[in-house]
């Protein structure tokens, strides 16, 4: 018997045209895409979660290729990141099986990038609205694509549920100037620079 029922999906999509400055060649767009499923661990303690974890892989595929596919391709996306809302009868661990499921998941269908995926996860109720940080996917330290994007949905999860979610995006922010590394000067080899 599966571990993953789903009860409902979503895709949202940002597109900025500009800020304060000069507007961008290409407007940058920001997307995520999040599941709502049952906790099967609802109210218990579950020592082990593995299980859960791998199964979960398969929905971090669905939606990193959806994402992908919004964003026209695996080329064009340049930030990543990932994040669980858990309902009020689950426990954070019950979210934190997305940092593997659903970062791995991301990072097999761009192609393995070596930056980590940065991740944002709660345990709250229905509604609740949470900022999810993103980075480039082959440089953690580029500071120009340090930004993030808000995801939730108005009636989940419920109690007994989980969201999902995984958030890429085009490009850095509009108009940044702050220093630092340079996204000609990254060399992608760790994952940090």
């Amino acid at each position: 018997m599966s571990l993953v029922k789903i009860r409902k999906r979503m895709v949202s999509m940002e597109t900025h045209y500009h800020e304060l400055g000069p507007a961008p060649e290409q407007p940058l767009r920001l997307a995520a895409a999040c599941a709502v499923i049952q906790n099967p661990y609802s109210g218990r303690y579950e020592p082990d979660l593995m299980p859960f974890m791998a199964e979960l892989r398969g929905l971090g595929t669905t939606l990193a290729e959806e994402l992908v596919d919004v964003l026209g391709g695996k080329d064009k996306v340049e930030v990543y990141s990932k994040a669980t809302i858990v309902g009020l009868n689950g426990e954070m661990e019950h979210g934190a099986v997305w940092h593997e499921a659903g970062g791995w998941a991301m990072r097999e269908v761009l192609g393995r990038p070596k930056a980590m995926v940065p991740a944002n996860k709660a345990v709250a109720q229905a509604g609740y609205r949470m900022m999810v940080p993103v980075h480039y996917i082959h440089a953690s330290y580029l500071r120009s694509h340090f930004n993030g994007m808000e995801i939730g949905i108005q009636d989940a999860p419920r109690p007994d549920e989980i969201l999902f979610a995984l958030v890429m995006g085009d490009g850095g922010r509009l108009n940044s100037r702050l220093g630092g590394l340079l996204k000609k000067n990254v060399e992608g080899l760790d994952g940090q620079r």
